[in-house]
């Protein structure tokens, strides 16, 4: 089944709006690509420090989407950071490395997908996490 738009329709403003911090170019315009194909607003930031400035300026995003290791703030931290800002807020890492997740990735059951994986998987659980 097609992750649909329609299904975002419904959803309250604040719930659409994505930022995907990602330093691997390609891989990060494939997935601003995929979650605006499925209807969600998209910011994007090429490292943690540019991520953790949006979320300070745009209090409407309501789902970090990260890669774990970036320049300048890795994903842990910036998920320590940000959900410090707000607590509330929803968390899909991804990585390509095999390795144990800090306590509290572990205590906020942040689900991880692993790379390379089926982008289609990534609205599936932007979904599943906002509706």
């Amino acid at each position: 089944m097609a992750a649909g738009p329609a299904r975002l329709a419904d959803a309250p403003m604040a719930s659409r709006y994505v930022l995907v911090a990602e330093d691997e170019i390609l891989f990060r315009e494939a997935a601003v690509e995929s979650l605006k194909a499925c209807g969600f607003h998209v910011f994007q930031a090429g490292d943690g420090e540019e991520a953790l400035d949006i979320l300070r300026v745009h209090p409407e995003v309501s789902l970090l989407v990260s890669d774990i290791r970036m320049p300048n703030l890795d994903g842990y931290a910036l998920i320590e950071q940000g959900l410090a800002l707000r607590p509330h807020l929803k968390v899909i890492l991804m990585t390509g490395y095999a390795h144990t997740p800090p306590g509290l990735v572990a205590a906020k059951e942040i689900g991880t997908l692993r790379k390379p994986f089926d982008i289609a998987d990534l609205c599936r659980r932007a979904e599943d996490l906002l509706h």
